[in-house]
């Protein structure tokens, strides 16, 4: 273990949860802790869209403009936004403004809307069984795509969804909780108050 590794509290995280003070705190009280609520996972599956091909940090310090901006990701606020919405976000310097980003969020509103069951409902049915999914051992053992994810992208791309790849939706299983990846090492890693 690296003093990297080792903030000064003392705790192990896992590497990225030690590199900022930001990630440190997003790490200890939200990343694998299981997220619940059409509102809350709608916010978390597009800031994971957002984040593609940017450092996740970039989106942290973004987050509470992206919630200004997007109406706290209420999805039935957002399915309602239009090109004039579109327009007023391309100008927000508090978001990442990616037309395309942008509109695939309005999008995924609008498909959450048409859903036949819960957002929260659908999202966890992809979640592996307890224990199926053990914590790596090392960072290098955490993977960008399971079956799971793959699975869960095609289904929301068959519902209506964009910028929801196999690597995002692992992601999104990451930062919610369906699987627990932070590594063995790490003083959160099965942590059963988390589950």
């Amino acid at each position: 273990m690296t003093a990297a590794d080792r903030p000064v509290d003392g705790r192990p995280r896992c590497p990225w949860g030690a590199s900022t003070p930001e990630y440190a705190a997003y790490h200890d009280d939200e990343w694998g802790v299981p997220l619940h609520g059409e509102a809350a996972l709608f916010e978390r599956l597009s800031l994971e869209a957002f984040q593609s091909g940017l450092s996740w940090l970039i989106i942290l310090r973004k987050r509470p403009s992206f919630r200004k901006a997007f109406a706290g990701f209420v999805p039935a606020e957002v399915a309602e936004f239009d090109g004039h919405d579109v327009e007023r976000l391309l100008t927000d310097s508090g978001i990442v403004r990616n037309r395309a980003k942008i509109e695939a969020t309005i999008r995924n509103a609008r498909a959450v809307r048409g859903l036949d069951r819960p957002l929260d409902e659908l999202l966890w049915t992809f979640a592996p069984k307890p224990g199926a999914h053990p914590c790596p051992a090392t960072a290098a053992d955490v993977p960008a795509v399971t079956a799971e994810s793959t699975l869960m992208a095609k289904e929301l791309k068959r519902r209506g969804f964009a910028f929801v790849g196999p690597t995002t939706c692992y992601a999104l299983m990451q930062a919610t909780g369906m699987v627990d990846d932070h590594i063995a090492t790490c003083w959160r890693a099965g942590d059963p108050a988390a589950r």
